[in-house]
């Protein structure tokens, strides 16, 4: 007898659900997909037990006549595909003719449909895989499946689901993700007798995601167009997203997909702006022609295969990165617009509340606007130096590259820790510390693209003490420190020597900066990235060598933070993901006081 023999045909379609079927939602996810590529504009899902007692979908597509609806129970019958050159260049969801009698196999499913040219429908009944004869029935244009009983004749598989509402969870984020990518069809999802999800069709991309989640104001838009790509959608704006797991959506050509390549590129771009570790909350639309890619590599389509994978995480994480760049509500505040004409020579004295208010220097009330520029560029030549003499580099002649409104107002510091600015569009109060920290951080990796950050030597080298894991971390370490400006020796025992610091660094913070950063050592793995280690150190030098909470500021000091924030390619957040600036517009204020 031979060994070898031909599965029976509900075996291997129970074999072929499981590879298809692994819960509810992902065979109601490819029911509905059925439904949207017949044309439908309205689609009602109803479940029961999360779908492990029922699942039903009902359409207003196009229907199937007798003929069809039989043979769409066979296995590999479609109307999708026909030639082979058509597999790569699919613009349908589904294509294989898998879903419905893999799922019928493990069910009992009832199938009932109906064309617009005929007068009555067709109902077709799959019991565990066998078909039962069909039967004329009433009802209007259309198609409605209905699965009972899911995973009834396989109790393995039954075993393995999880909690009716651990399921209807599911099933939500299924029939939401699916609504996302196709905003033109009206959804709703009712599990038992309650409603759970009611979209109507809408026309934008904006109307659907509206729909979902409402006003996001913790979110900033996405939009990029190159290379017959097109990438859309919204993603976690870096004030906002802390280090837990945000919901993660990306679809390709509308489908919803995982795909490593997009999955880095998010985080090269987070990676970029801030240290802090993050997998933050993304809604991505990606269109590109359908033969750039290729949806047959997965048994329920979850994953992609780009033509041009390296073009596509390019785009990515450009496509972030500039989002990532404008703030999640008002604008970061870009100057004055004043129109009032210069109407007094003399200056008012300046004026400060000790502890409270420092630094108010108001005469720019009484300049023009470029009289206003003038003095600004005048104050940041010279308050570069008194910040930061030895790593500072300013370039007057960027200035045409900014915004032409030019920079903040600065009206003067809160207890010496937030700077206070205003422009016509409202309040902007920014933490002085954090602001500088990111100016820091941002010219120090600007630096590194062209070589070490310049160091310099100290007269009396620093001797501490650190532990032994310590120690070995900081030697483990040592040519990314040179990289950062610092040399660092053994001096025996436990301690080490600090000869050479960057200089951006007071010799008052080498010791702090440097235990710091033999703590920052210990902390990575030994698999870590030399870039991501660079960048880490980089931060903690750049924290270290910001002005502090604190720290009375002049009025030139302000100047110059404001216009170095505004240059700085993420303005939001510092590198540790700590917020910028708290922005109260023109319209929260009147409102505030009912005007």
């Amino acid at each position: 007898m031979p060994a070898i023999h031909r599965l029976s045909r509900e075996l291997a379609n129970q074999i072929a659900a499981g590879e298809v079927v692994e819960r509810p939602a992902s065979a109601l996810k490819e029911l509905i997909e059925n439904s949207i590529d017949a044309g439908s504009r309205r689609i009602d899902v109803t479940v029961k037990g999360g779908g492990k007692r029922l699942i039903r979908v009902q359409d207003d597509g196009k229907g199937m006549s007798p003929e069809d609806a039989q043979l769409a129970l066979e296995r590999h019958a479609t109307s999708k595909l026909s030639r082979l050159d058509e597999l790569m260049s699919l613009s349908t969801m589904g294509f294989r003719g898998e879903a419905l009698p893999s799922i019928a196999s493990v069910s009992h499913l009832s199938l009932r449909t109906k064309t617009s040219d005929v007068s009555y429908g067709v109902a077709v009944r799959v019991d565990g895989g066998t078909m039962g004869a069909p039967s004329e029935v009433g009802m209007p244009s259309g198609t409605v499946v209905e699965v009972a009983e899911l995973f009834y004749n396989v109790p393995a598989r039954l075993k393995f689901l999880k909690s009716d509402g651990a399921e209807s969870s599911q099933v939500s984020r299924t029939v939401t993700q699916l609504a996302l990518g196709h905003p033109e069809v009206g959804f709703s999802l009712a599990n038992g007798a309650r409603r759970v999800l009611q979209y109507p069709p809408v026309r934008t991309l904006d109307e659907r995601f509206f729909q979902v989640y409402g006003d996001r104001e913790d979110l900033v838009k996405v939009g990029k167009k190159a290379a017959g790509v097109v990438i859309r959608g919204f993603v976690a704006a870096l004030t906002r997203h802390g280090a837990a797991r945000g919901v993660q959506n990306v679809f390709v050509n509308r489908r919803v997909i995982k795909d490593r390549t997009i999955s880095h590129a998010v985080h090269d771009a987070y990676a970029r702006a801030t240290v802090k570790l993050r997998s933050p909350e993304i809604h991505l639309f990606i269109d590109l022609p359908p033969d750039q890619v290729d949806v047959n590599v997965h048994p329920m389509k979850a994953e992609v295969r780009f033509l041009e994978q390296s073009l596509i995480h390019e785009l990515v994480r450009r496509a972030v990165g500039d989002a990532l760049g404008q703030p999640s509500s008002a604008p970061m505040p870009v100057g004055l617009h004043s129109t009032e004409p210069s109407t007094s020579t003399s200056n008012p004295i300046p004026r400060a509340i000790p502890g409270i208010t420092s630094g108010i220097s108001p005469a720019s009330h009484w300049l023009t606007v470029p009289e206003i520029m003038r003095v600004a560029r005048t104050e940041e030549v010279r308050a570069a130096s008194q910040l930061n003499p030895s790593s500072i580099v300013t370039d007057l002649d960027k200035d045409a590259a900014l915004d032409k409104s030019g920079p903040l107002m600065p009206l003067g510091q809160f207890r010496d820790t937030f700077i206070i600015a205003v422009d016509n569009e409202g309040i902007a109060i920014i933490d002085q510390h954090v602001a500088h920290e990111r100016i820091l951080f941002e010219q120090v990796v600007a630096q590194l693209s062209t070589g070490p950050v310049t160091g310099q030597r100290l007269l009396t080298p620093i001797v501490i003490d650190l532990t032994s894991a310590q120690r070995e971390a900081l030697e483990a370490r040592t040519a990314q420190l040179e990289q950062l400006g610092f040399e660092v020796r053994d001096f025996g025992g436990e301690s080490i020597q600090i000869v050479t610091i960057p200089g951006l660094l007071e010799r008052t913070e080498a010791e702090s900066t440097v235990r710091e950063l033999a703590a920052d050592a210990e902390g990575f793995d030994v698999g870590a990235k030399v870039n991501d280690v660079i960048r880490c150190l980089a931060a903690t030098t750049a924290c270290h060598a910001a002005v502090k909470a604190n720290d009375r500021l002049t009025h030139d000091k302000m100047l110059y933070l404001l216009d170095g924030l505004r240059r700085t390619e993420y303005s939001t957040v510092c590198p540790h993901g700590r917020p910028v600036v708290l922005r109260l517009t023109r319209n929260e204020i009147e409102n505030s006081f009912d005007r």
